[in-house]
């Protein structure tokens, strides 16, 4: 899909329209937190991903099955918070000790199709850095997708189709100017709250 227009319109596309938004709150939340570093040992990684969960778990029940199904009927192989519980299990927490993390407290509110939209654009995006991520996480930490990161391999060969498709469910879903602008706005949103949640 080209992401600078919307296909047979000739106008901006919303992916366009979400990357120039976000990419200033990409650029911090990229500061905020030394990737590296989070990386460095297994110890670390399973913070960093017990972090991850506690905002995708909030974030999560925000978004309403009903509602996003409306447009990705997949949404359910889409959820983040699955496959970071499956790899704190790998790297030793019991289910006791997950159920206990702390949660994100201020996530977007995603009352619509639109909003829900913006707000997964920020981790279906991440799907795509994940995989590239993952080779570092294999050679340094001896991980793999079946067993502790599950997560940074997301949907593993199938990547660049789910993006596709997610792309294509943006488009049609905040076809109007009103949609677009609850899109951006849950994008950014997103972004914010992630890199407070991070960050703290």
């Amino acid at each position: 899909m080209n992401v600078t227009t919307a296909p047979g319109t000739g106008r901006v596309s919303v992916m366009a329209d979400l990357r120039a938004a976000t990419w200033p709150c990409h650029q911090r939340l990229e500061q905020r937190i030394d990737v590296g570093a989070r990386f460095a040992d297994r110890d670390r990684y399973c913070a960093h991903l017990a972090r991850m969960w506690g905002f995708c778990a909030a974030l999560e029940e925000r978004l309403h099955p009903q509602i996003v199904e409306m447009s990705l009927p997949d949404y359910a192989e889409r959820r983040k918070a699955p496959l970071l519980l499956r790899d704190l299990s790998a790297l030793g927490l019991s289910p006791a000790l997950t159920a206990a993390l702390p949660r994100c407290q201020h996530v977007p509110d995603c009352a619509d199709l639109a909003a829900a939209l913006g707000c997964m654009y920020v981790f279906e995006g991440a799907s795509l850095g994940g995989r590239a991520m993952l080779p570092m996480i294999e050679k340094r930490l001896g991980l793999t997708a079946v067993h502790g990161a599950a997560f940074m391999a997301s949907y593993g060969d199938d990547v660049d189709r789910m993006w596709r498709v997610f792309g294509q469910a943006l488009e049609a879903g905040c076809d109007l100017p009103s949609s677009r602008a609850r899109a951006v706005a849950g994008a950014v949103q997103t972004f914010e709250a992630l890199g407070d949640w991070l960050g703290g």
